[in-house]
């Protein structure tokens, strides 16, 4: 069945691929089927297209409440499965729905810093993603952009393999933790890229 997301998806991927080379590796770990947790840093107001184009499932993004006010884009922003969060304060609603769309076998996509890096560094991540780990049986995917996003010349995106889960699970480990772990995977895919 077409959606407006399979539309835009491949519009947005015909224009941006091309204009910013997009060299994608690491995709044959991602899992088909089933809960995924995907965890990448956060570089770029282009992240989320570029993960949403370069993923091979479709991908239901957080993204701030404030995006979903503004005339026509909010209305865009839904129709291409993302689904608003209040920043600075612990949105139940938002946590709702995030754990409900884990448990129904989709693909919920993260940027655990919670904001555009800087300096291009990966950056501390917010105890989110280690909330969204522990609660749920879905397997967690670290991806790497590595930029920065300037035309014709190369980004690369990067997925690693699912974290093991099992031993933070088993022990109870706290969201933080969890979140520190899914950060320093996320480091060592842009390591291992240089």
């Amino acid at each position: 069945m077409v959606t407006f997301y399979t539309i835009a998806r491949s519009v947005v991927k015909s224009v941006l691929m091309p204009l910013y080379r997009i060299e994608v590796r690491g995709i044959e770990h991602f899992p088909k089927e089933g809960g995924v947790l995907l965890c990448s840093n956060h570089i770029d107001n282009l992240d989320p297209p570029v993960v949403g184009i370069t993923a091979p499932r479709p991908i239901l993004f957080m993204a701030k409440e404030e995006l979903f006010k503004v005339p026509v884009f909010g209305k865009m922003l839904a129709n291409l499965n993302a689904f608003p969060v209040k920043r600075g304060a612990s949105d139940r609603e938002a946590l709702r729905k995030g754990l409900k769309f884990l448990k129904e076998g989709k693909v919920l996509g993260l940027f655990p810093e919670g904001t555009r890096s800087k300096t291009g560094e990966i950056g501390e991540g917010m105890a989110g993603a280690g909330f969204f780990a522990l609660r749920t049986d879905a397997q967690v995917v670290p991806c790497a952009i590595i930029g920065p996003y300037k035309m014709f010349r190369k980004v690369k995106v990067i997925y690693g393999p699912p974290i093991d889960m099992e031993e933070l699970r088993s022990r109870k480990a706290s969201a933080e933790e969890t979140t520190a772990v899914i950060m320093s995977h996320i480091r060592r895919l842009k390591e291992e890229a240089y």
